[in-house]
């Protein structure tokens, strides 16, 4: 029974305990509520007064601009009206401008009426006074133009020759000075020897039997060799020598070779001929290599193709006038460097078109066409400078010489073709070229006698005084020297000096 009471006021406890903690709850609450609720009104209020205060100070803001703004418009309707009102002044002055350009122009028209009047007059009396003129002196107008226009021009022709001639000697003073100093560095930085090559293979013999042995039995020895080596293989009444022919230098070389080995071996028929023949064409193929990549070294360009050391190569069997080609090249190369470090141009170049400039001598027997135009086509094939490819096409005048490594490869060329000892020419040659020089000189008239001096160096052209004045003299020698580098093919230049003399005699008596 003690128990019971004890859960019933335990129980109770419990539900007072839960009645007391909801009524303090309630109690919190309600303070809570309270306070949240003041403070909700004093930030509505405080809201409250701060957007008053931003009204204001916005409406301020707004009259503010609107003044602002009624002001700019204020001073934008004064701006319009200055410039409507300028713009009227300057209307106004245009107009009268207008009208006193119309009043000039009526006042022009009027003056060119009374200058047509008056030119009309001019012309009548002019035409009046020419008409007297003609029959005072029995001259036409046309006549008179025409004798006045021969008069002028002769004056002009002289006066322009005399121009001419003090224009030349003036650069050619300024130049012969430059070109002497580059051409004479040129020349003592290079020294080569004197041509001693041929054009001519000639093969000894040990005697005259070795002839027969040559031709064999119903010729077939000599039709091998030739056969196989693609020369003429000449056996005349020379003794103790045969002559071979070819215009291939390499195939002659390859023939003289061979010729010579089988006379000392002794063997001589078609087998052993084409044997000798195979390894001497392997022996000269591999020294037109060496000789090809020798050259190349010595010029200083490196690089070059194959197929141009080949070429370069076979120039060491190819002779021009006597002198060999090959160091014909090699001596350009040099002198084509050493006149492109003189005037600044590119020296690599220039060693390397004065190295290939005569390159298509090399085939020059196979292919139609000049031999500076051959060998540029074979130059630009595998080597893709055009400086290089032009200067080779225009060192001889068959392309128009129009750069610069075209003058330096062409000047180096001369200078080693035509420096004492380079080449050589046969006694008929060169009496042909010397009466073809007096030849030329002659042609032109007023010439009365002509000398080529100085072996072909040198033409000296003497005129007849009373057909040949001064200044004549200076065109004819100009057109004789063109005329001579039309018609000849010369290494070098030949000077052309023309010889105007007037004698007068009397005689005491």
């Amino acid at each position: 029974m003690l128990e019971q009471y004890l859960y019933i006021i335990v129980g109770l406890a419990l539900v007072l305990g839960v009645l007391i903690g909801y009524f303090v709850r309630q109690l919190v609450a309600n303070r809570e509520i309270q306070r949240t609720r003041k403070e909700a009104q004093n930030l509505l209020s405080e809201a409250t007064t701060k957007y008053n205060e931003l009204l204001r100070a916005a409406r301020e803001e707004a009259i503010k601009v609107g003044n602002a703004a009624e002001a700019e418009n204020k001073e934008r309707r004064l701006e319009i009206q200055r410039l409507e009102k300028r713009s009227n002044q300057r209307t106004e002055a245009l107009e009268r401008k207008l009208e006193g350009v119309e009043r000039r122009e009526r006042d022009l028209d009027s003056k060119k009426k009374d200058v047509e009047r008056i030119t009309a007059e001019l012309q009548a009396i002019r035409e009046k006074q020419l008409a007297k003129l003609e029959s005072i002196s029995g001259t036409s107008s046309v006549e008179a133009k025409t004798l006045l226009f021969q008069e002028l021009k002769q004056e002009v022709e002289e006066e322009a020759g005399r121009q001419v001639r003090v224009w030349e000697a003036q650069i050619k003073e300024e130049a012969d000075g430059r070109v002497r100093d580059i051409l004479a560095t040129a020349i003592q930085r290079c020294a080569t020897d004197v041509v001693s090559e041929t054009t001519v293979s000639a093969v000894p013999l040990p005697s005259d039997e070795m002839k027969g042995r040559l031709i064999g039995r119903e010729g077939r020895n000599i039709r091998a060799l030739e056969q196989a080596t693609g020369v003429d293989l000449i056996i005349d009444d020379t003794p103790e020598a045969v002559t071979i022919s070819s215009f291939d230098p390499v195939r002659r070389e390859v023939a003289r070779l061979a010729l010579s080995k089988l006379i000392l071996d002794g063997r001589i028929h078609p087998a052993r001929i084409k044997e000798i023949v195979d390894k001497t064409k392997a022996e000269v193929e591999a020294t037109v290599r060496v000789e090809g990549e020798r050259a190349a070294y010595e010029a200083g360009v490196p690089g070059l193709h194959p197929e141009l050391v080949k070429l370069l190569g076979q120039l060491k069997y190819r002779t021009s006038y006597g002198q060999n080609v090959l160091l014909h090249s090699l001596e350009v190369s040099h002198l084509a460097g050493m006149l492109a470090s003189e005037i600044g141009a590119s020296v690599g170049v220039a060693r390397k078109a004065g190295l290939l400039h005569d390159i298509g001598k090399a085939i020059d027997h196979q292919t139609q066409g000049p031999h500076a135009l051959i060998g540029a086509d074979l130059v630009k094939q595998w080597d893709r400078n055009p400086d290089v490819v032009q200067a080779i096409a225009q060192h001889h005048g068959e392309a128009e010489t129009s750069t610069v490594m075209g003058f330096i490869v062409a000047a180096a060329d001369a200078i080693s073709g035509s420096r004492p000892g380079a080449r050589r020419e046969s006694l008929e040659q060169y009496l042909k070229r010397v009466k073809d020089l007096e030849d030329i000189a002659a042609d032109f008239p007023g010439v009365e006698k002509t000398f080529a001096i100085q072996a072909g160096r040198e033409v000296r052209v003497m005129v007849k005084p009373d057909k040949v004045d001064d200044l004549a003299a200076v065109r004819l020698a100009r057109a004789i020297s063109k005329k001579i580098e039309e018609s000849l093919t010369y290494p070098g230049q030949i000077r052309v000096v023309v010889i105007r003399e007037t004698t007068a005699i009397d005689y005491a008596k």
